[in-house]
């Protein structure tokens, strides 16, 4: 599609109403003094507070910059910023989290790194303001992990602040898997990346809606999207399992026939016994993961659903002969 606006900007919202107008003000300030035509797209996420009114509010103020998506429940934060990307109109396009941690004011940064060559400008955070143990030693682990298994190395694959270029977002719309992660299938599809570090605030107003779980169910999403490492590793290390184990065997039928039974090592057959029972139902889980994700695409289920899009359009952008606000029921 051909770009009709210079930045589309996205951000998922999912219960931040208590952040949400200084987001706009900040937003709106850093996108007017660009000096360049742009569009923001709020998508709410089945919020259960006040956000849904509050991005209204915002479209009326500023409707034909403000776009909203009305996602009829929880589809996660990776559904909500592809359903924008399947809409955007933006030459460049910018991925902002609602939270405020990554400020807006960092925008004119990516653009920068953009007008240089650069179709992916990825972000780190500078001096991360979470808390150690929860958040940062966890998110630091998994993304050394995400690296070895996938071979995409992204610094901090966690900063969902990142730009990307027209031809990059279009690629990751066509993308029809049933769960992703936005920033590594970007940066696979980009010819030139880049990464940069942002100032990274802490949370002023609500609470992180990211925990452990969380990071650890993400992780396991883009090992089995990205990579086919973890059946490998399993498959050798069964391989190797199988082996000691039949030496293991052998060993006591030699000597079972030269010096004969013994009562004695039967915990230690219990314990090698626990310790396969184990490795199987590990491996069961993780063929699980690769199954599970094979018949979430084959029942062919929409991804998310998306209760009404609010928005003005030009007369270029509908093709009709005067500006329209759609209000889309799907």
């Amino acid at each position: 599609m051909t770009a009709s606006v210079y930045l589309s900007v996205v951000i998922p919202v999912y219960n931040e109403e208590d952040v949400l107008e200084s987001l706009y003000k900040r937003l709106i300030k850093v996108c007017d003094d660009l000096g360049k035509s742009f569009e923001i797209i709020f998508t709410n996420d089945g919020s259960n507070d006040r956000s849904s009114e509050i991005l209204k509010e915002f479209h009326l103020r500023r409707p034909h910059q403000i776009r909203v998506i009305e996602f009829s429940g929880n589809f996660g934060q990776h559904m909500a910023i592809l359903a924008a990307f399947e809409r955007v109109r933006g030459e460049v396009i910018i991925n902002l989290d609602a939270d405020l941690q990554n400020p807006p004011e960092e925008i004119p940064r990516l653009l920068e790194k953009y007008r240089q060559g650069h179709d992916y400008v990825g972000s780190i955070r500078d001096v991360r303001q979470d808390s150690f143990l929860f958040r940062s030693l966890p998110s630091k682990f998994m993304n050394w992990l995400r690296g070895v298994i996938t071979g995409i190395r992204i610094t901090d694959q966690g900063c969902m602040m990142r730009a990307y270029s027209r031809r990059i977002v279009d690629l990751v719309a066509k993308c029809h898997e049933s769960s992703t992660f936005v920033t590594v299938l970007g940066y696979s599809f980009s010819i030139n990346p880049t990464e940069i570090r942002i100032r990274h605030d802490a949370r002023a107003e609500g609470q992180s809606k990211y925990g452990i779980y969380k990071l650890v169910r993400v992780t396991f999403d883009l090992f089995t999207g990205f990579s086919m490492a973890p059946l490998h590793v399993f498959t050798v290390f069964g391989f190797f399992v199988s082996s000691l184990s039949g030496l293991f065997v052998f060993y006591l039928l030699v000597r079972r026939l030269i010096i004969g039974p013994e009562a004695e090592g039967v915990f230690t057959l219990f314990a090698i016994a626990f310790f396969l029972i184990s490795v199987a139902i590990a491996g069961i889980g993780i063929v699980g993961e690769y199954v599970g994700r094979i018949y979430q695409v084959v029942r062919y289920r929409p991804r998310y659903l998306i209760r009404e899009i609010i928005e003005d359009l030009s007369e270029d952008d509908v093709s009709s002969t005067s500006s329209m606000k759609r209000r889309a029921l799907i």
